[in-house]
């Protein structure tokens, strides 16, 4: 597997490691990234964020402030399928491919497609001699209804 960032190969290298140095004070529970700590710690302590207009919670910082649009007047762009509110109409039909499966950006070079231009740009990368990272892990796998084990490059 390619990474376009260094910081992407740390993280998917923990997963093959399964080193997981962050740890919950609460309950003892651990995480690869410090970001999933810090999500889980919500749920832990009760953190929450509620709406100072109508008492709606929201255990996110970032959908707190998305809701608070609706508030304000300005105008939102609400995905129909899950709710998910954005400040404007091209965010919203990026986000909407993730319910359709539409992929209209596609690698000139292997015909790998993505639902977001930034997705190809950053694969791009792999193909241009620019700097990437790449997973060196070999991970054991058992195909069904074999004995034998087959090496994979992750």
């Amino acid at each position: 597997k390619v990474f376009a960032f260094n910081t992407y190969l740390i993280k998917h290298q923990k997963t093959h490691t399964g080193e997981k140095p962050y740890e919950c004070s609460q309950c003892d529970k651990t995480f690869s990234q410090n970001a999933h700590l810090k999500c889980h710690l919500r749920t832990c302590t009760g953190e929450n964020y509620p709406c100072d207009k109508c008492n709606k919670v929201f255990s996110n910082k970032g959908n707190l402030i998305n809701h608070l649009r609706i508030h304000s007047g300005k105008k939102i762009f609400q995905c129909i399928q899950c709710d998910m509110v954005f400040t404007n109409n091209s965010s919203l039909l990026s986000h909407l491919r993730v319910h359709t499966g539409e992929k209209p950006y596609q690698c000139s070079q292997c015909d790998k497609t993505f639902a977001r231009s930034n997705h190809l740009k950053r694969h791009m990368k792999t193909h241009i001699g620019e700097k990437t990272f790449q997973c060196q892990e070999r991970i054991q796998k058992t195909i069904k209804g074999s004995s034998e084990n087959t090496k994979l490059v992750c």
